[in-house]
């Protein structure tokens, strides 16, 4: 069995003040993605930057104090990547992956976008540039006998299910049509030719959501966005056995406005 987490920490500093060491301490993971670190290497903690148990690659964004993805697991990689060919987005902070026996994972944070905004074109300049890395790399690994995972936080909700008030966000970031469409190339058997694998677990489900605002009773309301994605190619998907949010047990004990999102494989399956 392999077991990945992913969670963006919403700032890793914090999130170790709050909750995260326990937390990591405490899984059964393999793997763990994160995203929205935050902090160069060195501004962590010892025991946060190399945890104990773990293999850790840091992927720090070169803008102090934004995005940063970061990868821990048990085995120790035989490949580290960090960004995936575009010279505007390679010291973002935003792509990371690692080869494993057998499997390529990949810890990313795609950007947020905001209607109107450079950050909006930012975001659609990534997703343009994404897009084909993703295919190549599924063509990459299909000739060598490998899959892959993508794992994080991909900031789009893709259909209406994947949050409570899609009507009040037809026109924001993160619901827009192209965003949407886009996300349906990724999972487009024709196209990108990935699954959704938390989606093929809960296929007529509400959510599961992984993401709640700070504000208002969101949390308490289950008034969430599934925006957190495994995304595998169809191979491993097929082998998932059991996919879950961990959502807290109340507000209060939450570390992240965002929330693990693990699933098992089944690795000797088929």
């Amino acid at each position: 069995m392999l077991t990945v987490s992913s969670v963006n920490v919403n700032g890793l500093r914090a999130a170790a003040k709050k909750g995260f060491v326990p937390w990591l301490a405490g899984t059964g993971a393999d793997v763990v993605c994160l995203q929205e670190v935050r902090a160069e290497p060195e501004q962590l903690p010892a025991g946060v930057r190399e945890p104990e148990g773990w293999f850790a690659v840091h992927a720090p964004a070169a803008a102090k104090g934004r995005a940063g993805v970061s990868l821990l697991t048990r085995r120790e990689p035989e490949r580290v990547q960090v960004g995936f060919g575009s010279p505007e987005f390679e010291d973002a902070g935003r792509y990371v992956e690692v080869d494993l026996p057998g499997l390529t994972v990949a810890s990313l944070y795609l950007p947020s976008g905001e209607v109107g905004t450079e950050r909006q074109e930012e975001k659609e300049r990534f997703m343009t540039a994404f897009l084909p890395y993703l295919r190549d790399l599924r063509v990459r690994a299909a000739a060598a006998g490998r899959e892959v995972l993508v794992c994080g936080d991909w900031n789009i909700a893709h259909r209406e299910a994947d949050l409570k008030n899609w009507r009040a966000n037809r026109k924001n970031a993160g619901f827009l049509p192209e965003e949407r469409e886009w996300l349906g190339k990724v999972l487009d058997e024709g196209d990108g030719g990935y699954v959704d694998v938390v989606r093929a677990q809960y296929p007529e489900a509400d959510g599961p959501y992984s993401w709640w605002s700070y504000r208002g009773r969101a949390f308490d309301n289950d008034s969430g966005w599934r925006i957190d994605y495994h995304v595998s190619t169809p191979g491993l998907a097929a082998r998932a056995v059991k996919a879950e949010v961990e959502r807290a047990a109340s507000h209060d004990l939450r570390w992240s406005d965002h929330a693990p999102v693990t699933v098992t494989y089944d690795m000797a399956a088929g």
